[in-house]
């Protein structure tokens, strides 16, 4: 069946962030099949959308998962994974872009270009966006630097499938539409400890 490299966004603004985060890295690492491959820094991005919250905490992770035995079985089953790591740690549904006690979204998985209707288990808790597809590569990556910052650490060279641009390059036209104040790095991942040094 082979293995493919996914990448996850990773992002959380109630309680303790770092830990909540710290905790789904191990999680995601745990999966059955899956090797961490990488993580990036930790940064803190303003929220968007509703500004009258914390500041949310973001990374990404490269994960090296099962391909599936075909179609679309391989995202579909990372991202019943994510939702239920999501539960586990106490997401709750809530308005569209509010608070997130934790929220795990599937950026890119290999090559992979597809739109399907989730399954009712992989449903966002977010009631906005419970009908959405799942699309990968994720529609957003493109347009949230706090989704480029961290994925660049990891993949800057890498062209997502369907764009005529790099990471690192898509990084960089953010930052100059959003200001390189908007994501700022506040620690490393240290893999012999398993946490980020801030």
């Amino acid at each position: 069946m082979g293995t493919v490299r996914a990448y996850v966004g990773l992002g959380a603004n109630i309680g303790d962030a770092v830990a909540t985060l710290t905790g789904a890295v191990h999680a995601l690492g745990a999966l059955p099949g899956a090797t961490l491959a990488g993580v990036s820094r930790l940064y803190i991005t303003a929220p968007v959308e509703v500004s009258d919250q914390p500041d949310f905490h973001n990374a990404a992770v490269a994960l090296d998962v099962p391909a599936g035995p075909g179609g679309e079985t391989g995202p579909i089953a990372l991202l019943l994974a994510l939702k239920s790591i999501e539960r586990a740690f106490g997401r709750r549904d809530r308005y569209r872009y509010g608070p997130r006690e934790l929220d795990l979204d599937l950026l890119l998985f290999g090559d992979e270009r597809m739109a399907v209707v989730r399954p009712e288990e992989g449903r966002s808790p977010d009631p906005a966006k419970a009908t959405r597809l799942l699309e990968v590569p994720h529609p957003e990556v493109g347009r949230r630097l706090f989704v480029l910052a961290p994925l660049a650490d990891l993949a800057p060279d890498l062209v997502p499938p369907g764009w005529v641009e790099s990471v690192a390059e898509a990084r960089a036209r953010r930052e100059s539409i959003e200001g390189a104040s908007a994501v700022r790095p506040i620690g490393f991942w240290d893999p012999a400890s398993g946490r980020w040094v801030v």
